[in-house]
C-alpha cells in the first residue's frame, strides 16, 4: 500500500503527519511512502531527510493523491487553494484518510467522505484505553500544548515566575490558576511549577486531586455528588447548578491570579464558559488569561480566536493551535502515534481495518461509503 503525506494547508499549521524516521519504519514494514514537496519544512524536516529515509518526494499533486491508498494528515481536510476542491475530493475512491477530524464538530465532513467513498479514521476518537495508549494523539499533542501555554502566558506577563530574594528586596512568586486537570492542564501545572510559580488547579472531577497534589499544585475542589466523567474518562457536560457553584468558588482564585490557563473541553459540545467578563474585570492589571479551548467556543467570555487582545487591562490569548508552535516535537510525537496505529493492524505492507476491534470501533468514522461512528450518525440525523 502507498502512504501519502501531504503538506498541511490550514493557516498556522506547521506540523507534518510523518517525520523521516517514522517514514523509514513504515517502509521497512512493506509500505511505500511518498511525501508532498516541502511538506515537512515548517516542522524542521527538509525533503532530503525523507529521501534519505527511502520516501519519494512528489511534485505532481494530482498523481500524489490518485496513487495514495492511505493519506496521513494532521488537520481536517479543507479546500485546496490550487484546485478549489476539498482535499477529500482529491483522494481516490476507496482510500483511507487518518487525521484529526473532530467529527462531532465536523460531521458534515464525515458525510462528504462517505459520499465520496473515502474511509476516515479520526485520531481524536481513538479510545483512551491501555491498549490504545501509544496511539493517543490527543494526549501527546495536549502534553505539548500545556507546556507551551505556560511559556506563552509567561512571555506576556509583566512579572517573573519564581520567588527571588535580592538586596533590593523580595519578589513574590507568580500565582497561576489552571482550569482543567486533563493532560494539558497537568502539563501546564508541571511547567509552571518548574518555573517557580504557585499553582492552583480547578477540575470538576474530584478523582484528579491526587494527581494535582503529586505535581505540587493546590486543588480547588467543588463539592458535588454527581459523577463528572464519562466511561471514556472525559469530562461530561455539567448542570447549570454545578457551573454556578464552580464559578462562585473560583472567582476569588481568579481575581488573585497573575495567569489563568483554561483547558476545559467537552467532546461534541461547546466549551463551557468558566471565566466571565466580570471575573476578568476583577483580575490584577497586567495579568494574563490563556484560553486553550478557544477553537471550540472558548472558556473565557472575552477570548477571540487567533487573537491576543487586551481587555480591562488583562491580556487574553486565543491561540487555537499551541502544538503547532512547537512543530518539531509535535510532529515527532504525532507521527509515532500514527505509526503505532498502523503497526497495530498491518501485515506485509497492508493496513487492515477490523471493525470488530475495540480501537477501530471507536476511531473509524466512515467505512465503505457509510458513516459508522454512532455519535456522528446521531448528529447527522
Amino acid at each position: 500500500m502507498v502512504i501519502g503525506i501531504p503538506k498541511e494547508i490550514v493557516e498556522g499549521e506547521n506540523r507534518v503527519a510523518c517525520v523521516p524516521d517514522v517514514a523509514a519504519k513504515l517502509i521497512k514494514k512493506g509500505f511505500k511512502v511518498q511525501i508532498e514537496k516541502d511538506a515537512g519544512m515548517k516542522a524542521g524536516f527538509p525533503d532530503e531527510k525523507y529521501k534519505h529515509a527511502g520516501a519519494e518526494v512528489a511534485a505532481d499533486l494530482k498523481q500524489f493523491y490518485s496513487s495514495s491508498d492511505i493519506i496521513l494528515k494532521v488537520q481536517k481536510p479543507v479546500e485546496h487553494p490550487d484546485f478549489q476542491k476539498n482535499e477529500l475530493e482529491l483522494m481516490k475512491k476507496g482510500s483511507l484518510l487518518i487525521c484529526f477530524l473532530y467529527s462531532l464538530h465536523q460531521f458534515e465532513l464525515a458525510k462528504k467522505g462517505a459520499e465520496l467513498g473515502i474511509d476516515i479514521i479520526s485520531v481524536d476518537a481513538i479510545p483512551r484505553t491501555t491498549l490504545a495508549q501509544r496511539m493517543d494523539a490527543l494526549s501527546s499533542q495536549a502534553n505539548l500544548a500545556g507546556y507551551k501555554s505556560v511559556i506563552l502566558a509567561a512571555n506576556h506577563l509583566r512579572k517573573i515566575f519564581p520567588l527571588m530574594m535580592t538586596a533590593a528586596g523580595t519578589i513574590s512568586p507568580a500565582r497561576v490558576v489552571i482550569m482543567g486537570a486533563g493532560v494539558a492542564g497537568l502539563s501546564a501545572l508541571g511547567t509552571a511549577k518548574r518555573l517557580g510559580a504557585v499553582v492552583e488547579v480547578s477540575d470538576i472531577r474530584p478523582q484528579v486531586k491526587e494527581e494535582v497534589q503529586s505535581l505540587g499544585g493546590k486543588f480547588i475542589e467543588v463539592p458535588t455528588d454527581e459523577s463528572m466523567q464519562d466511561a471514556g474518562g472525559y469530562a461530561k457536560e455539567q448542570s447549570e447548578e454545578f457551573l454556578k457553584k464552580q464559578k462562585e468558588l473560583i472567582f476569588k482564585h481568579v481575581s488573585e491570579a497573575d495567569i489563568v490557563i483554561t483547558t476545559a473541553l467537552i467532546p461534541g459540545k461547546k466549551s463551557p464558559v468558566l471565566v466571565t467578563e466580570e471575573m476578568v474585570k476583577k483580575m490584577r492589571p497586567g495579568s494574563v488569561v490563556l484560553d486553550m479551548a478557544v477553537e471550540f467556543g472558548g472558556n473565557c467570555e472575552l477570548s477571540e480566536m487567533n487573537k491576543t487582545v487586551v481587555k480591562h487591562n488583562v491580556t487574553i490569548i486565543g491561540e487555537p493551535n499551541l502544538p503547532s508552535l512547537v512543530p518539531y516535537h509535535a510532529s515527532e510525537m504525532y507521527s509515532k502515534n500514527l505509526l503505532s496505529l498502523i503497526e497495530y493492524s498491518s501485515k506485509d505492507g497492508n493496513f487492515i481495518v477490523n471493525m470488530e476491534d475495540e480501537i477501530f470501533k471507536g476511531a473509524v468514522i466512515v467505512k465503505d461509503g457509510q458513516v459508522v461512528h454512532e455519535r456522528t450518525k446521531e448528529l447527522l440525523k
